[in-house]
């Protein structure tokens, strides 16, 4: 397959997980008695990965977050020539699909963007207060799990089943850490929508790249060791 179409499909799938994602919580989370709240949202970011899964996964293997990308190289599951290409293409997915997201919200003139857009947050950004320390170890542990999840499901998917156990993982994964940073485990979801609130989503920025990239490559290096020989 040709770089270019792999990149290609990269940034839209990044761009849907944004927009499918931080869309459902700027709109739809706690739209009044009627709003999806955070089960809604979980569920919102899994299906993101499932309907990509499927619809790209023959293209470009369907990473949209860096962390992914960079988990898979450190399994043994992706050159390492093409992993700053698949990271680029996936923070300008997740740009786009930011932007989309903010030019819809603010047809509603009671759009405030300094609400974070869905951005990831600790301490008094945290949905539910959680500490920095909390939030970084939250982070490394459900990336981890997550590259797990997709190691182990793609490893002998026959079938082409493997969509289904990684959308119900990023489900599962939202429903656990929702409340303790907004759930990043991706740092191309955290970039896109920090650059349009700004200020104190900038700032707290970095955790959402170092932590899911951390836990990313712990879970290569370790599903790499747990499957040796098979």
């Amino acid at each position: 397959m040709p770089m270019s179409k792999k990149l290609a499909a990269e940034f839209i799938g990044t761009f849907w997980l944004v927009l499918g994602g931080c869309g459902s919580a700027v709109f739809a989370a706690a739209f009044p008695e009627l709003g999806i709240g955070f089960v809604g949202v979980a569920l919102a970011f899994g299906l993101t990965v499932l309907t990509m899964a499927f619809a790209i996964g023959h293209i470009s293997g369907c990473h949209l977050n860096p962390a992914v990308t960079l988990g898979l190289w450190a399994g043994g599951r992706h050159p390492i020539g093409e992993v700053l290409p698949y990271v680029v293409a996936q923070v300008l997915g997740g740009i786009a699909g930011a932007f989309m997201v903010y030019m819809i919200a603010t047809g509603n003139p009671a759009f405030d963007v300094a609400g974070g857009m869905a951005s990831n947050g600790y301490g008094a950004h945290s949905p539910g207060g959680y500490s920095a320390a909390a939030g970084f170890l939250t982070e490394v542990v459900m990336t981890m799990m997550f590259l797990i999840i997709i190691l182990g499901s793609t490893k002998k998917d026959s079938l082409g089943f493997a969509p289904i156990p990684i959308g119900l993982g990023l489900t599962l994964i939202h429903l656990i850490s929702i409340p303790v940073t907004n759930t990043s485990v991706n740092p191309a979801r955290s970039t896109g929508p920090a650059l349009f609130a700004g200020g104190w989503a900038i700032d707290q920025l970095w955790m959402f790249w170092v932590a899911p990239l951390l836990g990313a490559l712990i879970a290569g290096y370790v599903y790499r060791w747990l499957d040796q020989g098979n």
